[in-house]
């Protein structure tokens, strides 16, 4: 399983470590740091010199065909990546040199429950601990100096519709990972593990029971089906102890087959990550028939609106809407359009989402609406500039129709409930793709870079005025921070970016990190609109780059 090589010396990784991440000089978490902001505040590399931006070094192709998802963490000189299939490899972050690989058997039953290609997002670090989760839904510890496995829990039954394809996230000791499958019924659930054992700490469903607060937005007996996965790493705000989690679409998809505001799917959930005990929740859509999942990142900052300062969570979210959330209650501040909506009306006094019900397909009535079920933006994270006071979205622009069909749940199978094709979006036809910055104040663009491509990478901020983003055609870009000008390009790398950017320094050098390797959800669903990228190549390869000396 592991290939050991000599392996340079590692400086365990505390939970002061952890919350200190933000000023590390590695990459310690999916996004960072706690705050999600996916921001560097490195400036070695900036806007006067990233045109002398070369490799340093290079992974080679992995012959893999699948979407190559993950960002790579990086403690001291040891670079921990994972590929599609749950393979774990560890590299020198300074000459490339390959430590150890680790690749994980998943079981064959899995594949038949992956709703969204057969990714892997990245690891947590913790102590002498790489720990990562898998689609036959375990959580494994690897030793980080050895890759050989330390332990090796299972959460659930592979091929029953539960998945896991997020990053870990470390907090207090307990490594905290949530289910995938909201696709098959699979009911949604987040757990805290011991981080020196994997032994289970604490459990919460995302879909309550009939006994629980919110259980009675549920048809009866519904909740055991009813979706709501929370599969992407969510945030954790030391100050309070809090953590920050996703939640995604119910099940089925056809919302008239569950009426009610079907809590807590679509939501963003503030949990005590010793115990796993709710504090609050805001749902964005309620009653979703349109799979606008709720789980892009919650990003932590400090925000000034209308002349008052809050502690927000900021995310830009599938149905459409960019929010500003306070983070100590709940409470919405704002929530602004940043694509063409025509599923949400508007918010309401109480501050949420105001459903288009007549936007809602049924098994006799066929509709059209914007955004698409791949949402306004997806997964991919964007990032915050504290010193621009901007969020930089990739974001995607197009539409669908939906009509309702039968179905019955059944385990393993999909329970969805619809059919559904992505369209062009009338307001920018032929445009799938843009990247956009927004002013944190307001909530309203500050500049676009727009595409014919969909804009399916994250984005990586840094303290040099960039911003970083890959794109299909597999070119990484850095943009001006504050005008959203190209200033670098790179070299046509092995094939498109999916994943997100990151950047971190060694004895003094700052370097940019991305892996290439075209997948993920548009090739797969988005139809007739995928069809200009259906040729580019397929399999992954890691990129590092740093200024010419």
């Amino acid at each position: 399983m592991a290939s050991p090589m000599a392996a340079p010396a590692y400086t365990p990784v505390s939970q002061a470590d952890l919350v200190g991440a933000s000023t590390s000089d590695g990459w310690l978490m999916f996004n960072r740091d706690y705050s999600g902001q996916d921001y560097a505040p490195f400036d070695q590399i900036n806007t006067s010199n990233v045109a002398s931006l070369t490799t340093a070094w290079t992974s080679g192709k992995i012959a893999i065909p699948d979407g190559f998802e993950g960002t790579p963490v990086v403690v001291g000189t040891y670079m921990f990546v994972t590929t599609p299939r749950d393979h774990v490899i560890a590299y020198n972050a300074k000459t490339g040199e390959k430590l150890w690989q680790y690749d994980y058997q998943v079981a064959p039953e899995a594949f038949k429950t992956l709703c969204c290609d057969i990714n892997n997002r990245g690891v947590a670090v913790y102590g002498n601990s790489v720990i990562f989760g898998t689609l036959d839904n375990h959580v494994v510890a690897l030793d980080a100096t050895t890759g050989k496995e330390q332990w090796n829990v299972s959460l659930a039954e592979a091929g029953t519709g539960y998945s896991i394809t997020e990053a870990p996230l470390v907090v207090n000791g307990k490594v905290i990972i949530a289910s995938g499958g909201g696709e098959y019924g699979a009911r949604g659930f987040i757990v805290g593990l011991d981080a020196a054992t994997g032994n289970q700490v604490w459990k919460i469903y995302t879909i309550p029971s009939p006994d629980e607060p919110g259980g009675d937005t549920w048809p009866k007996g519904m909740y055991q089906t009813g979706g709501g996965a929370s599969w992407m790493t969510g945030t954790y705000d030391s100050d309070t102890n809090t953590l920050l989690w996703g939640v995604g679409n119910p099940s089925p998809w056809l919302a008239k087959m569950r009426p009610g505001k079907n809590l807590y799917s679509d939501s963003l959930l503030a949990l005590d990550p010793d115990t796993g005990k709710m504090k609050w929740y805001y749902q964005y859509t309620a009653n979703d028939s349109w799979d606008y999942d709720g789980v892009n990142t919650p990003q932590l900052a400090d925000i000034t609106y209308k002349g008052k300062p809050y502690k927000a969570i900021i995310e830009a979210n599938r149905n459409g809407y960019f929010y500003a959330i306070d983070r100590t209650n709940g409470k919405l501040i704002y929530a602004k359009t940043f694509v063409h909506d025509t599923s949400i009306l508007g918010i309401d006094k109480t501050g949420h989402a105001i459903t288009n019900d007549a936007n809602k397909p049924t098994l006799t009535k066929s509709i059209f609406t914007c955004p698409s079920f791949l949402g306004g933006k997806n997964w991919w994270p964007g990032s915050v500039d504290p010193d621009t006071n901007m969020a930089y979205v990739p974001t995607l622009h197009a539409c669908m129709t939906m009509v309702g069909v039968p179905v019955t749940y059944s385990a393993g199978l999909p329970f969805l409930g619809e059919k559904f094709e992505m369209k062009d979006d009338p307001e920018s036809p032929g445009q799938y793709g843009s990247l956009q910055a927004i002013d944190l104040s307001t909530g309203k663009q500050v500049w676009e870079q727009k595409s014919s491509f969909p804009w399916d990478a994250g984005t990586l901020a840094t303290k040099g005025g960039l911003v970083f983003s890959g794109t299909p055609d597999g070119y990484l870009k850095a943009f001006d921070a504050k005008t959203g000008d190209v200033v670098w390009t790179s070299p046509q790398l092995t094939s498109g970016i999916i994943s997100n950017p990151i950047s971190y320094q060694i004895d003094g050098v700052q370097y940019v990190a991305v892996w290439t390797g075209w997948g993920g959800v548009w090739p797969i669903w988005a139809g007739k609109l995928a069809i200009p990228e259906a040729k580019i190549p397929r399999g992954g390869q890691l990129y590092v780059f740093a200024l010419h000396s």
